[in-house]
């Protein structure tokens, strides 16, 4: 089988849990987190990061830090993974959507300023799959009108917008460290933020607020959203290859590339942007209908080779229509990339040969459609 993701270990990643095994220290008090907060946060170019046990986790937490009021709006792109939209949900903020772009798949920043109304406090980026989202115009609304940025840069790990690295922009950002990461620690996120105030104030939220002096004595909820030392001891040693990893990754992206230029009936993905080259989170492509793209994806799973359809788009998400969010709004954008859109395995345990195994197999298939 080739499956669509397969993380890769070839670091200091079996030395570095052994210490922590060693040494005892397999929880969240281990050296290992603090390691891990300020490598990375550097890396991005934040002064504070703040580790948490899953990308979803760093959303909660950095919105509730974030302290809207409840009823606020705060535009996101209806395009996403649920979590954004989830957390936004959770905190009693109205999530309003916006279309995407049809070449990068990122929200259309030219949509943003239309959605923007007087209960407007901020707007949720969503980097989506491997070139990020144009920052300067939503930047600039931003500061015109007000809002909060959130970056959610879960799938950007050292990915850049006009050479600054994605996770650096707005008020706060996040990542996911999830298996399918370029930077994995199995499960895993961080919170990252230049805000004094705000950091102190997500390590508190993240610790299920306990107080300095009086720890069991709490004021407010939280939650227990700490990262593990045998996480974070994974992620220092992935963070140390972090360049060879984009490196292979986009060397993937570009060996599909031209295994399947000109192919007829699929959009590849984009390779660049005035602002950005594909980092190639994962390798996607848009079918020119709903039935190619099953069928493509039912062909190379009876091959053993993996799939995944794209994101499901959040204003058909049954969940959200119960709650009576969103009606009717049409974003056909979005719908078609929905319905058309799924990618190929590109995990960086990925061989060569595998990839001109998945694109021969994937041609076919199109061929004989």
């Amino acid at each position: 089988m080739i499956p669509v993701n397969t993380p890769h270990f070839s670091g200091n990643e079996k030395k570095y849990l052994n210490e922590c095994i060693d040494t005892g220290w397999i929880s969240s008090e281990g050296s290992f987190v603090k390691r891990f907060e300020s490598e990375f946060s550097t890396y991005i170019g934040r002064k504070h990061g703040i580790a948490v046990c899953n990308g979803s986790a760093a959303l909660d937490v950095a919105l509730r830090a974030l302290n809207l009021e409840k009823g606020s709006e705060v535009i996101v792109p209806t395009f996403t993974i649920i979590s954004p939209v989830q957390s936004l949900v959770n905190e009693g903020l109205t999530p309003v959507l916006v279309d995407s772009d049809e070449q990068t798949w990122n929200m259309d920043v030219n949509q943003i300023e239309a959605r923007i109304s007087s209960k407007t406090r901020a707007i949720v980026i969503v980097h989506i799959y491997g070139l990020p989202v144009d920052m300067n115009p939503i930047l600039e609304l931003a500061k015109r009108y007000d809002l909060k940025i959130v970056e959610d840069a879960a799938e950007m790990h050292g990915q850049e917008y006009n050479g600054k690295k994605c996770g650096s922009f707005g008020d706060i950002s996040i990542f996911s460290f999830y298996p399918n990461k370029h930077i994995t620690t199995g499960e895993g996120g961080m919170i990252l933020t230049d805000d004094d105030a705000l950091a102190e104030r997500c390590q508190y939220l993240k610790n299920l607020c306990f107080q300095p002096g009086r720890r069991f004595v709490h004021s407010e909820i939280g939650w227990n959203y700490r990262m593990t030392n045998m996480q974070a001891a994974l992620g220092v040693a992935q963070l140390e290859q972090v360049e060879t990893i984009v490196s292979r990754k986009r060397e993937i992206g570009a060996r599909y590339n031209s295994n399947l230029t000109g192919i007829q009936k699929l959009q590849l993905p984009w390779r660049q942007t005035d602002y950005a080259e594909n980092i190639y989170w994962v390798y996607g492509l848009v079918a020119e209908s709903e039935e190619l793209a099953q069928k493509i994806q039912k062909d190379l799973g009876n091959l053993k080779i993996g799939t995944r359809p794209f994101f499901w788009c959040m204003h058909e998400q049954p969940v959200f229509l119960k709650m009576g969010l969103f009606g009717n709004e049409p974003y056909p954008v979005a719908e078609k990339m929905a319905r058309n859109g799924f990618y190929i395995p590109s995990g960086l345990g990925l061989t060569n040969d595998q990839i001109d195994e998945v694109s021969q197999r994937l041609l076919e298939s199109v061929n004989n459609g």
